[in-house]
Formats: structure tokens, C-alpha cells, sequence
């Protein structure tokens, strides 16, 4: 699959870019040889690798939620610049 110059403009425009002629030819060289590397990867024999959401093994290092000791609502108000009445005032 080869990606065109009317794609990279259309794309282009879809993210509101401006793109100059000499962008908008490199772009398309860039991401024709990306398609080409891929290409390449397709060709590898994937028939005995197990599909993975990552490649190294993840574990969860979050602690547990406890309930602690939260600030009052004077001393979160009295933190700020500017507050009305229990909500701070921005601009």
C-alpha cells in the first residue's frame, strides 16, 4: 500500500496543518518507508508467538487506597488567592 500526495494533504488538512509542496513530499516518502518497513515485519513468521499487550511482564505497584486524614474546608480556602464563599474564585 503506498500513501499518496492527495492523502498527505487530505490528512493535512484534517488536522489543520499547512504543509508546504517540500513537506508535503517528505512526509510522503517518510510514511511510504514506514509502510515499507512493515511490509518487511509481515513478512516474519509470527505462527508460534503468543500474542502479548506488552512485552515485559507488568504488575501492579500502586498501593490500596486508605482514608486519611483530608484538610479542612477553611484550610483549603485559606490556600487561595481569591475564594467566594466555599469555592475558589478563578478567572
Amino acid at each position: 500500500m503506498k500513501i499518496t500526495v492527495k492523502e498527505v494533504v487530505y490528512v493535512a488538512e484534517l488536522a489543520r496543518l499547512e504543509l508546504s509542496p517540500d513537506e508535503v513530499e517528505r512526509f510522503t516518502s517518510q510514511l511510504n518507508g514506514i509502510l515499507e518497513y512493515m511490509d518487511q515485519l509481515n513478512e516474519l513468521d509470527t505462527e508460534r508467538v503468543e500474542p502479548t499487550s506488552h512485552v515485559l511482564p507488568l504488575t501492579n505497584v500502586l498501593r490500596d487506597d486508605e482514608v486519611g486524614h483530608s484538610l479542612s474546608l477553611d484550610e483549603v480556602l485559606a490556600n487561595a488567592p481569591e475564594h467566594d464563599k466555599d469555592h475558589f474564585v478563578v478567572p
